[in-house]
């Protein structure tokens, strides 16, 4: 018998629940993989043209999919709108990101989806919440409205899209606690991604992240610096590790909001190489990743 190699691992909080997603791009199915992942049994129903993300990057697209039984129909016919309700028959939750209205046009407003499956949840992704469910936006602009888009670089990654397949996911569980308590009757839960970038934003609300807020650059000890071949990010931000990055820098103030102590640690830095901050960083215990370029 074989042995998992962590408690996680053998906890699957999913396992005998259903999943069906008529989901594309990356919300829904990010979402998909993480139900998988929590033992649920995943199937995505895909139009015959397939999901535009295995088009423009197949390698997002397997992995994204990976122990996901794909099946094909085009829901704007009879055949695959029997072939979708047959699989809803055995299904104990439904991921969808489509408008409101298009839903509508499908058949699967929740009102006639629930009185058709009465025992079956959805789970709703949508870019805004309730009336605003209709506007069209993505990550970028959902992002922006949160105040994560602060120049004009795009962002390094995807957080909107990410964050509301978490939440997502999250909803599939709330879905399924649910059902524990009232069996008979399913539950519809919208999940809107620009919920998840304000979610992701808080920290900047609260002032931690802007230019004067201490993980933001004010605290010394909390920055990327350039060093003589590369780049540092340091992250000596409680009292003791500032302290050990001070006196390994020769800061006489200790002061990390001062621009004193700002000069002195950046100016020891860009001397020194990520071979010697590797060795500066385990022998005085300080929390630090040098970066190539």
């Amino acid at each position: 018998m074989s042995v998992p190699s962590s408690a996680s691992e053998a906890f699957a909080p999913l396992a005998g629940v259903s999943v069906l997603s008529l989901a594309l791009n990356l919300p829904g199915p990010a979402a998909l993989m993480r139900c998988r992942a929590m033992g649920a049994t995943c199937t995505k129903l895909e139009p015959p043209s397939g999901d535009p993300m295995g088009h423009y990057n197949r390698a997002a697209y397997a992995a994204l999919h990976e122990g996901v039984r794909i099946e094909v129909a085009d829901l704007k016919t009879e055949a695959g709108q029997q072939h979708l309700h047959r699989l809803l028959d055995a299904t104990d939750v439904l991921l969808t990101s489509f408008r409101p209205s298009a839903l509508s046009k499908l058949g699967l407003d929740w009102d006639r989806l629930h009185a058709r499956h009465p025992k079956l949840s959805q789970v709703a992704i949508v870019g805004a919440p309730g009336d605003r469910a209709e506007e069209p936006g993505h990550d970028l602009t959902y992002l922006a409205e949160s105040g994560l888009v602060t120049g004009t670089e795009l962002p390094p990654t995807l957080y909107a899209d990410m964050g509301g397949a978490l939440l997502a996911n999250e909803a599939v569980l709330k879905a399924v606690l649910h059902k524990a308590s009232s069996p008979a009757s399913g539950i519809c839960l919208e999940v809107a991604l620009n919920t998840a970038a304000d979610w992701l934003a808080l920290p900047r609300t609260w002032g931690l992240t802007t230019p004067s807020g201490a993980v933001g650059g004010a605290h010394a000890g909390y920055r990327v610096y350039p060093c003589a071949d590369g780049r540092v990010a340091v992250a000596a931000l409680e009292p003791h590790f500032a302290a050990r990055l001070c006196d390994a820098a020769g800061a006489t103030s200790k002061d990390m909001a001062s621009a004193e102590t700002h000069e002195a640690i950046a100016c020891w830095i860009a001397t020194r190489t990520r071979a010697e901050l590797d060795v500066m960083a385990r022998e005085r215990d300080v929390p630090l990743l040098t970066l190539a370029g």
